[in-house]
């Protein structure tokens, strides 16, 4: 989808249950470059490979700045198995990345930060809500609808499911 903003209210096009996947790093030390900049070139690597395969459960997602020291990504996947799957699958870009940062992190003595932080999130549970928006997190990953589809108030669109 475009980055033009859509007119109105809408809302992202999902009525199942969503993976929400938050992973991030924190640069502890600037000056500690071999310790996160392998780290900072990963999650690129990462997402590029998942994006390009249609079948890999990665629905959408969008990388964020938390100031200087913090680089995170919200992830949005179609199930825990498919996010589960990746993360341990020997040919793909996560594992080898996986070891060599936590090779990283025993030498660096906490010079860079990791943390991640999973949501199973059942039909029903979540709603959304983009007023004269582009698509937008869960709606970019999803697509969006006019938020009148699935009720025109939050109450509704949470139980709809």
């Amino acid at each position: 989808m475009s980055d033009k903003p859509i007119e109105g209210r809408m809302t992202a096009d999902a009525t199942g249950d969503v993976v929400v996947f938050h992973i991030g790093m924190r640069i502890n030390n600037f000056l500690a470059v071999r310790s996160w900049w392998p780290v900072f070139l990963a999650m690129p690597r990462m997402l590029k490979e998942l994006s390009r395969e249609r079948g890999s459960g990665l629905l959408g997602y969008r990388l964020l700045i938390g100031g200087p020291r913090l680089v995170y990504v919200v992830q949005y996947w179609e199930s825990r198995e498919k996010l589960l799957a990746y993360s341990v699958a020997p040919d793909r870009e996560h594992r080898p990345a996986w070891a060599a940062f936590n090779q990283r992190l025993r030498e660096g003595k906490g010079k860079v930060g990791f943390w991640h932080e999973t949501f199973l999130v059942p039909a029903g549970a979540h709603e959304a809500v983009y007023i004269n928006m582009p698509a937008f997190g869960l709606g970019k990953a999803v697509g969006v609808i006019p938020v009148g589809r699935r009720g025109d108030r939050a109450a509704d669109r949470l139980k709809a499911a």
